[in-house]
């Protein structure tokens, strides 16, 4: 018997018709886009339209659109091209060379005439004279033809840029489409998006293109453009004065200071020759019995291995003393970055105020050169040990005041909720909760500035900081490469010992040592 006919599969939704949205945001030759876009939109494999209005008109096309990183990256394409286009057709290619042949030519003939005259007076050096006016001018004659083949190429330069040219402009042509629907799709979920065609873009884009266009052929197609644009103005009269206001205010806060910059001096010395007594003052073996069985408990068998291995390194190449004060003083720098950054994250994780205060702070002091840092902390510290250490605090500082913060910030909602619903107080709820979740992320943190404060260990040797930076500063000094590779080698074993060490209980157990 036949069975029933099994009743059809419901019909597919209708299709959202996107043409009054996409009208409104194209605005002018608004059909021509909602053709474009559906067509784009509908299609499965890749589809390439062309644009005639970005063809024709370029950058111009994507100011008035909105569209403005590709008014950027194909203004400066058009810009490269234009630039050969003109050197090809008005610029002067082998002045250069030229200038230098004409030199090498009035050098020749000032030492040809030396010669004569040198010869004249019976001197010996006569001939040395005329071998030199000889090379010379065969230099000169070089110069020469170098200065006619880079003219003869001209054309060549000439047919590149308009090749180029026409390459860019197809090239905006095919792209405007499927980077305006882009936009489009963007704009659908953001109004801000700019839509339609703006007479205000466009004369925008006008105005960019008149400074940059003309100003930039004009540079690199003229022989000898005018200097106001091929140099900067200066003002010694502003560098000096700003140089000597800032002159002024180190001094006097130097002065106004002293006591405070005294007692920071006085408390960093004395963790420092804490640690540096422990360090350099314990019999070695007892040192290196404490890191391998640290090592070992914390990271497993390998690193421990490593570690006797890097600490035999440093002990048989005589480089003990000085690694284990370059220990103490990253061991101090770390416990004052420690003891800072921690409590300056969690403000920063507490308040959006304090982080957005901290945040430009923090960017300053990650981006500024490490060589600037020496400045103000030998005006207001003098040189030694501890403007050493202060410096290495102030460069390695930002990683864990930003990854305690970062740590504390991901910590789910839901787990504080639950705590705070289980009637824990703030404070029970930063221990029990909120540190013991973030700790991968502050360890990490801790694990990023210890690092930092052995890079900085070489640049805080030049202000008196003892310990292997000032072994590769010697090297430096007196071009002892193998010195400085050794030293260096040295510093190296010790970044790893102290990584593997400080990361290891919180590896995964499929890491590597």
């Amino acid at each position: 018997m036949t069975g029933a006919r099994a009743p059809q599969a419901t019909e597919a939704a209708p299709r959202i018709d996107l043409g009054p949205s996409i009208t409104e945001f194209a605005g002018r030759q608004a059909p021509f886009y909602v053709s474009r876009f559906r067509l784009l939109l509908s299609a499965r494999k890749r589809t390439w339209t062309l644009n005639r209005a970005a063809l024709l008109f370029g950058p111009l096309w994507a100011a008035a659109r909105g569209l403005w990183g590709f008014f950027w990256l194909f203004a400066i394409l058009e810009l490269f091209a234009l630039v050969q286009v003109g050197r090809g057709l008005w610029g002067d290619l082998g002045a250069p060379k030229r200038a230098e042949a004409e030199r090498l030519q009035a050098k020749s003939d000032q030492i040809a005439a030396d010669a004569e005259a040198a010869l004249s007076r019976g001197e010996s050096g006569a001939a040395a004279l005329r071998e030199s006016a000889a090379n010379l001018a065969r230099a000169a004659e070089n110069a020469f033809l170098e200065a006619g083949a880079a003219a003869a190429g001209a054309t060549t330069l000439l047919i590149v840029g308009l090749v180029l040219l026409v390459l860019f402009r197809l090239l905006e042509g095919l792209r405007a489409d499927r980077v305006y629907e882009r936009q489009y799709s963007r704009w659908r979920s953001d109004r801000r998006v700019p839509s339609g065609f703006s007479f205000s873009r466009l004369a925008a884009g006008l105005a960019l293109a008149a400074i940059m266009f003309p100003a930039t052929l004009y540079r690199f197609t003229v022989s000898q453009p005018a200097e106001w644009l091929r140099t900067v103005p200066i003002s010694r009269t502003y560098h000096t004065g700003a140089a000597n206001l800032l002159d002024r205010w180190f001094d006097r806060a130097a002065e106004a200071g002293a006591g405070v910059f005294d007692g920071i001096t006085a408390g960093t010395e004395a963790v420092l020759d804490t640690i540096e007594a422990v360090l350099a003052g314990a019999p070695w073996p007892v040192i290196v019995l404490f890191l391998l069985l640290a090592a070992w408990r914390l990271a497993g068998v390998r690193v421990a291995i490593f570690t006797g291995a890097a600490l035999a390194y440093i002990g048989l190449l005589g480089f003990w003393e000085k690694s284990m004060l370059t220990l103490a003083l990253v061991g101090s720098a770390a416990v004052f970055c420690v003891l800072i950054g921690i409590p300056v994250g969690i403000w920063c994780a507490r308040s959006r105020r304090a982080y957005a205060v901290a945040r430009p702070v923090l960017d300053l002091m990650q981006t500024m050169p490490a060589f600037v840092y020496l400045i103000p902390i030998i005006a207001f510290f003098g040189t030694g040990k501890v403007p050493g250490i202060l410096a290495t605090i102030i460069f390695s500082l930002p990683p864990v005041i930003r990854l305690t913060a970062l740590g504390l910030t991901q910590v789910p909602a839901s787990v504080v909720e639950a705590a705070r619903a289980f009637g824990a107080t703030r404070w029970q709820l930063l221990r029990g909760v909120e540190l013991p979740l973030a700790t991968p992320a502050i360890m990490t943190g801790v694990n990023q500035t210890i690092l930092m404060c052995l890079s900085m260990v070489v640049i805080a040797s030049l202000i008196g900081a003892k310990g292997l930076g000032q072994e590769v500063l010697i090297a430096l000094q007196y071009v002892a490469k193998g010195q400085g590779i050794l030293a260096g080698l040295a510093i190296l074993c010790c970044a790893m010992i102290l990584d593997r060490i400080v990361q290891g209980h919180f590896k995964r157990p499929d890491d590597g040592a």
